[in-house]
């Protein structure tokens, strides 16, 4: 799925598994949970996350703070009267929103990794928010025009190569997701982007839904074949977990099933367990995606044609090297 926030600089950044815990920073006595998520980390390495620190409710307050913070960043490079440039406007643009892009980052290991009940609620109502956003910002007519402008006079600026691939990056960016399209197009596109975010959001909160409660559970130690000793003891841990002493249970997640699928001599239950997580959000009830992938197609094949493409994979492969679908 993609992800429609618009980050840039630092807040693209997001190899995160970091643990912070019992190390002591010159700063904490001035950090706050809320600044914690959008302040410049310190420490040793550079700085380090302060994940000790996150707190799941002060995620909204800090993701809008930093989308104001990014809009004040926005406001000054469009508010200039000279010519945009390679470093007045790309330069700058490059380097906006990182208070933004900490928190996101932060946000976006917790949806990923640590998504409880709490954080899903979070979740569904942050992400066609953090989608508008993204809008705004490529919507942003003086913007685009100022990176139109760098763009167009690109061959003229004696730029160094790596500048000149910033500047086709940026602009080719705004363009391909309709920064040049007239008001009511953008409208539309605008909701469709809305929507799409709130119906990834449930798609993935759904197949979460079926790894948390299908599970493979095995009766016969002997159907343990071929899993080496860890694997037999992180089961039985589990099925203790679950108050089913003396069997052995696989969680419907990543590093449960494909160890198992790696290691099991039993061909009947490796088919059982790829099938039960190859089916997560495809089982009857309230948490079957069939419905949503539809309205995701129909959304995406009008948001192509409204981009000016034949279809949404020609648009996803456009900008790549693949060129056409």
């Amino acid at each position: 799925m993609e992800r429609r926030t618009f980050l840039k600089g630092a807040a693209a950044t997001a190899a995160l598994s970091v643990s912070t815990t019992g190390m002591t920073m010159d700063a904490d006595a001035k950090t706050t949970p809320l600044s914690s998520l959008l302040d410049p980390w310190t420490g040793p390495h550079g700085g380090l996350p302060r994940f000790d620190r996150v707190r799941k409710e002060d995620f909204k307050p800090a993701l809008l703070k930093g989308m104001d913070l990014a809009r004040d960043e926005i406001r000054r490079i469009t508010a200039q009267r000279s010519m945009g440039t390679f470093a007045n406007t790309i330069e700058a643009f490059e380097d906006m929103g990182r208070p933004l892009g900490r928190a996101s980052n932060f946000f976006y290991v917790y949806t990923s990794n640590l998504n409880d009940k709490d954080m899903q609620k979070i979740e569904e109502e942050m992400a066609p928010i953090l989608s508008a956003f993204s809008d705004e910002i490529i919507q942003n007519d003086a913007l685009f025009q100022r990176i139109k402008t760098v763009y167009d006079n690109r061959e003229s600026e004696g730029l160094t190569p790596e500048q000149l691939r910033l500047v086709e990056v940026h602009y080719d960016r705004f363009a391909r997701r309709g920064a040049a399209l007239g008001a009511e197009e953008k409208a539309r596109l605008k909701e469709i982007n809305g929507k799409l975010a709130s119906l990834y959001t449930k798609f993935g909160q759904n197949q979460l839904h079926d790894e948390e409660n299908y599970t493979l559970t095995l009766d016969n130690e002997a159907d343990l074949a071929g899993l080496p000793q860890p694997m037999r003891d992180a089961a039985a841990q589990a099925a203790a977990e679950r108050k089913m002493q003396g069997k052995w249970v696989f969680t419907n997640t990543r590093s449960s099933m494909d160890p198992f699928l790696t290691y099991s001599d039993r061909r009947d239950l490796r088919e059982k367990g790829w099938r039960m997580w190859v089916n997560r959000g495809d089982n009857p009830g309230d948490h079957n995606n069939r419905k949503i992938i539809s309205e995701i197609l129909k959304l995406r094949a009008e948001r192509a044609k409204l981009l000016g493409f034949k279809t949404h994979a020609h648009w996803m492969v456009d900008n790549n090297m693949a060129k056409t679908p």
